[in-house]
This record gives structure tokens, C-alpha cells and sequence, in this order.
């Protein structure tokens, strides 16, 4: 059997006031699985264990995701997490305050024939 990918979903995120990236990649992760259904793994039989999920964020500073709160936001499975250069800030310079914009591509894997 091998992986292969079944799922995937594309969301965006942000964080307003503050510039904290992983409230802005939890948000993106959140708009991209809300947008299906996953019932094909139950209708499958397959165990939630034993799915893959690869979680790739993009924002400005990937080294302050943190990635098990990203984790957080899924049901189950074997999961994942990349942080990438991508994403956008916007300054208030005025407000002396940072808008973040995170983007996720959520990929589903199951081992199928």
C-alpha cells in the first residue's frame, strides 16, 4: 500500500492587533478545514490514527509558529507541521501595532492500494 493524498485544503488567517503568527496560522488551519467534510475516512473505515496530515503555514516569521498549537485545531491523526516564508504583515506605524495574514495548505494522506 502507499500514501497517497486524498485532501487539499487552502486557508487564510490572520491576527489583526498584536502580530502573533500562530493565533493567524491556527486561524488559517481553521478556514481550510472548514471548508470539507472528512467523512470519506469514516465511510472508508479508516482509523483516524492512522492518517497523515502535513500542515505547511506560511508567514513572515516562521520560526515563532507554534506548532503544536496548530496541531491542536485537527481531530486526530499523525500531523505534521511546516513553517514557511510567506504570509504578509501590515504595519500601523501610527498604532505602533502589527496585522499578520497566515496561509495553510492542509494535506490529507491514507495508505491506500
Amino acid at each position: 500500500m502507499a500514501l497517497k493524498r486524498m485532501i487539499l485544503e487552502i486557508g487564510m488567517g490572520n491576527d489583526l492587533h498584536g502580530g502573533d503568527y500562530t493565533k493567524a496560522a491556527v486561524r488559517a488551519v481553521q478556514d481550510a478545514v472548514h471548508h470539507s467534510s472528512l467523512s470519506m475516512i469514516r465511510s472508508l473505515g479508516i482509523d483516524w490514527k492512522e492518517v497523515r496530515i502535513t500542515i505547511t503555514i506560511g508567514v513572515q516569521n516562521p520560526d515563532t509558529i507554534d506548532a503544536d498549537a496548530v496541531k491542536a485545531t485537527l481531530p486526530g491523526g499523525q500531523i505534521t507541521v511546516h513553517s514557511v516564508q510567506g504570509g504578509l504583515d501590515i504595519p500601523d506605524p501610527g498604532a505602533d501595532d502589527l496585522a499578520v495574514i497566515a496561509t495553510a495548505a492542509v494535506e490529507v494522506f491514507v495508505d491506500l492500494p
